[in-house]
């Protein structure tokens, strides 16, 4: 094993630099300039292909005759990024993140030329597939460039801007991709990002190779192949869980068996060892990030779609209730990188929860006709602020718990967390509201009719519940 480049240790250990006006130094001043500019606006491409693609997606089944496989393009993107965030995590503690984000951004980016020419919607699925596999390598790659090229005091300054690269996105995506699917069609949603990716690009990559290339001292030298089995153990055991979750016949029980049968050994053995058991410590940061994300982003799933049915809203106008949650989010995110509030981190993360769980469980009022619209969209905007201050914190912290050589592997724990408690509870939420009456759950409200409340009662109540297991693990952020 080769010798790590000083560079390299210096960086893992928070070294700040010599010069006088080191304390003075921000994301945005002359030495994180361009890499900060670089790496958040490759976040905010893939955010607003995220937040664009839902209103395209619906337009090019119809065109590819592939609304059977509708569902499939969503949950490939899911499944496959679940093992891109364990190769991404694995690739940047034994060689540096620069491969990985190189790697990541060139999948992400052919994955969507090929989604975006399909001829077939088995070809559509299949970019997306990829999509998902680029988009798994460079989120984890980027925490991974935090932990190395920034000092301590500034990660929660640069974890902030990856929150606020989503605000204009979450407003602006859909109505941009609903114009460019009207007037030139839907496959422009997915060939012209490409190639916007090149210009951040060419800013961060010289960056990350200055600062946070090579393997740093105690990585190990090859990979571990154990990781990357469970890693595809997981991808497929949630893909099967996925597709027995939105087929309620008595054939669907076999996949979903065993796609659990897959899952359980693949999360003990990828997640920090006392997850489960939300031990103290790193183990319930990873355990927070999920529960926190995935019981809002189930949750909030549904609210568009009970606006509509319920309360008779037009789509636009559902998507218009949750828009200012972008910026409340991006606001929590932003308060929790003050540096006088870094004492009260743990007391931050435990009011987030708090009004995340409150948002969630007064969703279901709405569906008392006297109550007003409006007051849904008041209280998804704490939430989302909840989520900002939850979020962001959950990534400051891990970084802090991590020794220098586990970043990456830590950093894919978080996000295998993420995106696999969506997967989860998305599909055990669905499964009721279908159960209970909800009709043939649809990506786009408008294919939804006779949804009892009674249906979207028995989402979001139990989806509180988890958040307000949520405040509880917010207690055990720390090892004292």
């Amino acid at each position: 094993m080769t010798s790590p480049d000083p560079r390299d240790t210096a960086v893992a250990h928070d070294a700040e630099p010599t010069d006088k006006d080191a304390s003075a130094e921000t994301v945005l001043g002359r030495s994180y300039r361009a890499l900060s500019i670089g790496i958040v606006s490759v976040v905010l491409l893939i955010a607003f292909e995220a937040t664009a693609v839902g209103t395209a997606m619906p337009v090019a089944a119809r065109e590819l005759d592939g609304v059977s496989l509708y569902a499939f393009a969503f949950s490939g993107f899911f499944t496959t990024s679940l093992f891109g965030m364990v190769l991404a995590g694995q690739w940047a503690d034994r060689r540096g993140p620069v491969g990985a984000v190189t790697a990541g951004i060139a999948a992400f980016a052919a994955g969507l030329l090929v989604a975006g020419t399909a001829t077939a919607m088995w070809v559509f699925v299949l970019g997306r597939a990829v999509q998902g596999l680029g988009g798994g390598l460079v989120i984890v790659a980027l925490y991974v460039v935090i932990g190395r090229a920034y000092p301590e005091r500034l990660r929660p300054a640069i974890v902030a801007a990856f929150a606020a690269s989503w605000v204009v996105p979450s407003i602006v995506g859909p109505l941009a991709s609903g114009a460019v699917t009207e007037h030139l069609g839907w496959r422009w949603v997915f060939v012209g990002i490409p190639v916007l990716v090149v210009l951040p690009l060419a800013l961060a990559l010289p960056q990350i190779k200055r600062r946070a290339s090579g393997p740093v001292a105690g990585a190990a030298p090859s990979f571990d192949r154990r990781r990357i089995r469970l890693a595809l153990g997981i991808s497929l055991g949630a893909g099967l869980l996925q597709y027995a979750a939105q087929d309620l016949r008595p054939l669907s029980v076999l996949p979903g068996a065993v796609g659990a049968a897959l899952l359980v050994p693949a999360v003990l053995g990828l997640l920090p060892r006392g997850t489960y058991r939300a031990a103290r410590g790193l183990p319930s940061v990873v355990l927070l990030r999920g529960v926190a994300s995935g019981s809002f982003i189930a949750a909030e799933s549904f609210v568009p779609l009970m606006l509509v049915t319920q309360r008779g809203l037009s789509p636009t106008l559902a998507g218009f209730s949750l828009a200012a949650g972008g910026v409340t989010w991006a606001a929590g995110s932003w308060v929790q990188s003050r540096p006088r509030l870094e004492p009260y981190r743990e007391r931050l993360t435990t009011f987030g929860m708090v009004l995340v769980a409150a948002a969630i469980a007064a969703a279901p009022s709405v569906l008392i006709d006297s109550v007003p619209v409006w007051t849904l969209a008041v209280a998804w905007s704490f939430g989302c602020f909840g989520m900002g201050l939850v979020i962001s914190s959950a990534s400051v912290l891990l970084l802090k718990l991590s020794a220098p050589e586990e970043a990456g592997t830590n950093s894919a724990s978080l996000q295998i967390s993420d995106a696999l408690s969506n997967v989860v509870l998305l599909s055990v939420g669905g499964a009721a509201f279908a159960a209970l009456g909800g009709g043939a759950l649809s990506h786009t409200a408008t294919e939804t009719s006779g949804s009892h409340p009674a249906a979207f009662a028995a989402v979001f109540l139990p989806m509180a519940a988890v958040a307000l297991a949520g405040v509880w693990v917010t207690r055990r952020l720390h090892t004292r």
